[in-house]
């Protein structure tokens, strides 16, 4: 069976069951990957460092909105 195949049955499909069909495709996708996710922490606690130490610009959440 081609994807052309799937994608013309799956679209025959009610729109609850596409939708259900969606969830669990993403699902399927969004796995965590344990090596990135220890990127981000040392990332975050980079900065954190960074903050506490005087070294990192900030910015006012009212100056994001403002410029929203």
């Amino acid at each position: 069976m081609s994807t052309s195949d799937v994608i013309e049955q799956v679209l025959s499909l009610k729109a609850s069951d596409r939708y259900l069909l969606l969830e669990i495709l993403h699902r399927s996708l969004d796995k965590p990957d344990p090596e990135i996710d220890g990127v981000w922490q040392e990332e975050a606690l980079r900065r954190v460092k960074a903050y506490d130490e005087g070294r990192l610009e900030t910015v006012s959440a009212e100056e994001v909105f403002r410029d929203l």
